[in-house]
C-alpha cells in the first residue's frame, strides 16, 4: 500500500513538472504474454531522447502482457525513484557525463544494465550558413554572444557554462536557458530566417534530420568523448519480475531508430502511435529484445 501511494504521489508531481502534458502517464492493460498482472512502472524525463525510448519500450513490454505506467518526472527525481524502488526501471541515463551528477548519488542504489544505445553525443551546434564558424574557437560576436540553452541543471547546460568558463574567447558570452521544446523553437524561427543562432544540443535528436546543422569542434574537450544511454532498474527487479528485467536488459537500439520514433513525434503523432509504428517496421530487432 505504501509504495502504491508514493508512486501516486510521484505521478502527480510529474504531472505538475510537465504542465499537464497528456502523454503524463500512460497505463494499459496487456492481454497476453509471460507478464500478464504485473505492473512495470518507468520513469523518465521528457526530453525528446527519453519520449521515445519510454513509449517503445512500454509498448514492447505491453506486448508481453504487463501493465505499465510512465511518469515523466524531472532529472533528480527520475533518479531518486528508481533508486527508492518507487519505480522499476529508466532507459534514459546519459553517461557518463550529462548524468553524471545523479550517477554519482543513486548509481549504487540501483542496477546498471549497460548501454541501450552508443554514439549518443553533446556540444555546441550552429546551422550550417554560419559557414566561417567551425569549432568554438570561431565564436566571436555572432548570435548576440548569447547561447540558446535548455532546463537549466541539465548535463548540456552545465558543460555549456563550463566551456563559457573555459574557452577565452567566450568571456564576453552568456547561456540563456528555457527548455527544450523553446529552444527547438527558437532554432527553427532562426533557420527559418537565417539568422545566427548557437544552440546547446545532442544526439540523438530529431533537429538533425529536421535541419541542417553542424556540431562546432571542441578542441578543449569540455564536452568529453561522446556518452552512452543506459537502462538503469531497481535493485529486486530480477527476482520480483525476471522477465521484465530480461526485455529491459536486451533492449538495445541505433541511433537512426531514435531519431525515427522522435521526427514522427515531432512531426504531431502520439508518442505511443510513433512507438507502435516503429516496432512494426523493426519487427526483428524487437523480437530480439523479447527472445527467451
Amino acid at each position: 500500500m505504501f509504495k502504491k501511494v508514493v508512486l501516486g504521489i510521484i505521478a502527480i508531481f510529474g504531472l505538475v513538472l510537465t504542465f499537464g502534458s497528456e502523454d503524463a502517464f500512460q497505463s494499459s492493460l496487456g492481454n497476453s504474454g509471460s507478464g500478464a498482472g504485473e505492473t512495470i512502472t518507468l520513469s523518465y524525463v521528457e526530453w525528446d531522447t527519453e519520449v521515445a525510448s519510454t513509449n517503445v519500450i512500454a509498448e514492447v513490454l505491453k506486448e508481453e502482457g504487463f501493465n505499465v505506467n510512465i511518469v515523466p518526472l524531472d532529472n533528480a527525481i527520475m533518479w531518486s525513484a528508481v533508486a527508492n524502488g518507487e519505480a522499476d526501471g529508466m532507459v534514459g541515463a546519459w553517461l557518463p557525463q550529462t548524468h553524471g551528477e545523479q550517477f554519482d548519488q543513486y548509481g549504487d542504489q540501483m542496477e546498471n544494465l549497460g548501454p541501450n544505445l552508443e554514439g549518443a553525443i553533446t556540444g555546441m551546434a550552429v546551422p550550417t550558413y554560419m559557414e566561417d564558424v567551425n569549432s568554438i574557437e570561431d565564436l566571436t560576436d555572432e548570435a548576440g554572444q548569447t547561447i540558446t540553452g535548455i532546463e537549466p541543471g541539465a548535463g548540456v547546460v552545465a558543460a555549456t557554462e563550463e566551456a563559457v568558463d573555459t574557452y577565452d574567447n567566450l568571456s564576453d558570452w552568456t547561456v540563456e536557458t528555457s527548455s527544450s521544446g523553446a529552444m527547438a523553437t527558437a532554432l527553427g524561427q532562426a533557420i527559418q530566417n537565417e539568422d545566427e543562432i548557437v544552440v546547446t544540443a545532442w544526439s540523438p535528436h530529431w533537429k538533425f534530420q529536421v535541419y541542417d546543422l553542424k556540431y562546432l569542434e571542441d578542441t578543449k574537450g569540455v564536452y568529453g568523448d561522446g556518452e552512452t544511454i543506459n537502462t538503469m532498474v531497481r535493485e529486486g527487479l530480477q527476482e520480483d519480475s525476471p522477465r521484465a528485467y530480461q526485455i529491459l536488459d536486451q533492449f538495445a537500439w541505433e541511433l537512426e531508430d531514435m531519431e525515427t520514433v522522435m521526427a514522427d513525434v515531432h512531426e504531431g503523432k502520439d508518442p505511443s502511435q510513433a512507438a507502435r509504428d516503429w516496432i512494426d517496421n523493426n519487427r526483428d530487432k524487437v523480437d530480439q529484445w523479447l527472445a527467451e
